[in-house]
């Protein structure tokens, strides 16, 4: 990361007794602690319901850094220098009146003000009333919301509502965590710095690409979460679309954040509709039966600790995205993304068309087209397909396919990859919005998905079955086999 940061912050975690403040964000401050990048002077209190003190928090803060930081990353100097700067103040969030406390922890004229809600979304609107009541905040304070935004575009627009009255949308950080990632960011690199990729971004030069989010794990406890939201609200609306707008995008004018959200939200303005009629081609939802991940039998979603057996939530989508502008005309985009899938894995398959003529073993013929993959995870980096001809006396002109590799683990190995929180706290303490969601970008993304879900109630089928363990239904492989083409792993 770069230079360090010379403004103090103060920042105000409300949830940071939660699992995400304590396995994501706390772990994420420390690491800019360890890195210098916290100014002198910075300081961060906790609030929540429970009643402990400074020093339980901080106590049970130590063990929980120990299980969340590698051990060589662990520093125990750098530890008790981060601890020191926690503090911790009980709050009753519906509290009006016991808002008032924090105005006594602010040194508003020495430092910025950041309000980090990692609570849930239906508190953003309360929590932000009341500190408007307490006087706490002013135009400079930047308020830090995590998504989903709602679960559908009118609950959407009621948070924003709530926000609005209080915070200007310069003010408002709306998290997506895959925004942070790395390879996410080398996105706009590659493809604006890079002529070579520039140039052929386009439909004259690519047939089609997948984008693929795949979690070997079930629910993993959040059955009361998942079950009202499912996989298209949860991964869909919230992730990948942002991975779509950044892959489709047309070139911004600058790096500033209005002109590479400018661009992302014309994406989402163009995507086609799935309307009734498309829905059979172009939209398949699955859910998964018992199975076995990583060698070990596990039960099927409806035999989930606390399940509805009669659930028909989705626990996998797949979908065939098109793009109605010139840049993206006949390409079709393919996305899925599941729970209890062979591996975790996230990457994008950037396919490109085959040469005009091909004069090589027709045999090989179907090796004939470039593949740009982009790992977003496990291994971060990217690789470029492409063919050279097969080494030996005896192998004439056979080609073979092989990789101009990049994985940045290795050729960056000097350097420590940051995790995405990291790098998105760091960006709010330097008040840069590049990497955060504005709010038409979320109204749209609903509007977009709400209509794939009012299909599927009305049109009442059940989601289709498929063993943990596997790559989803059947129904998605015919999807994109109807076409010609199959998904990556499957080539």
């Amino acid at each position: 990361m770069a230079n360090k940061i010379a403004t103090r912050c103060d920042i105000m975690l409300f949830g940071a007794l939660g699992d995400l403040a304590q396995r994501k964000l706390f772990p994420a401050l420390y690491q800019l602690e360890r890195a210098g990048l916290l100014a002198h002077g910075s300081r961060i209190l906790g609030l929540a319901r429970r009643e402990l003190s400074t020093d339980d928090v901080r106590k049970a803060l130590r063990e929980r850094l120990k299980q969340h930081v590698k051990p060589e990353e662990f520093d125990s100097s750098v530890v008790e220098a981060f601890l020191q700067r926690v503090e911790y103040q009980i709050l009753d969030f519906n509290d009006e009146a016991g808002f008032g406390v924090l105005n006594s922890w602010r040194d508003e004229e020495n430092s910025e003000l950041i309000v980090y809600l990692a609570s849930p979304p239906a508190m953003y609107g309360v929590i932000a009333r009341n500190l408007r009541s307490a006087s706490c905040c002013t135009e400079k304070t930047r308020v830090v919301v995590e998504k989903p935004i709602g679960h559908d575009l009118e609950s959407s627009r009621v948070i924003n509502d709530e926000l609005g009255e209080v915070y200007r949308e310069s003010q408002l950080f709306r998290i997506d965590h895959y925004l942070g990632k790395e390879t996410v960011q080398n996105l706009i690199a590659l493809r604006f710095a890079n002529n070579l990729f520039a140039s052929q971004w386009d439909q004259n030069h690519i047939s089609h690409v997948e984008i693929t989010v795949a979690e070997s794990v079930g629910i993993e406890g959040r059955w009361g979460y998942f079950d009202k939201a499912g996989q298209i609200r949860d991964m869909i609306q919230n992730h990948m679309l942002q991975l779509l707008c950044l892959i489709a995008m047309d070139p911004p004018s600058d790096l500033s954040a209005d002109s590479i959200r400018d661009e992302k939200v014309k994406v989402l303005k163009a995507l086609r509709r799935i309307t009734p009629d498309m829905m059979e081609t172009y939209v398949v939802r699955g859910q998964y039966t018992a199975g076995t991940s990583t060698g070990k039998p596990v039960p099927g979603y409806l035999e989930e600790e606390g399940a509805n057996k009669r659930s028909e939530t989705e626990t996998f989508v797949a979908l065939k995205v098109e793009i109605d502008n010139w840049r993206w005309s006949g390409v079709p985009f393919y996305i899925r993304t599941g729970k209890r899938l062979p591996e975790k894995l996230s990457q994008i398959i950037i396919h490109f068309k085959p040469a005009p003529h091909y004069i090589f073993d027709p045999d090989q013929k179907h090796l004939a087209n470039n593949k740009l993959i982009i790992r977003l995870q496990p291994d971060e980096g990217m690789s470029l397909k492409i063919l050279t001809k097969d080494q030996g006396l005896h192998k004439g002109m056979r080609l073979r396919q092989g990789p101009l590799e990049l994985t940045f683990s290795e050729a960056f190995e000097s350097e420590r990859i940051p995790d995405a929180y990291e790098r998105l706290l760091w960006e709010i303490m330097k008040g840069n919005q590049y990497l955060f969601v504005r709010r038409d970008e979320v109204e749209h993304a609903w509007h977009w998905v709400d209509r794939i879900i009012q299909n599927w109630s009305d049109g009442g089928d059940p989601p289709k079955r498929y063993a943990a363990g596997t790559w989803g239904p059947v129904a998605s492989i015919a999807m994109i086999t109807r076409d010609g083409r199959s998904w990556y792993e499957d080539a």
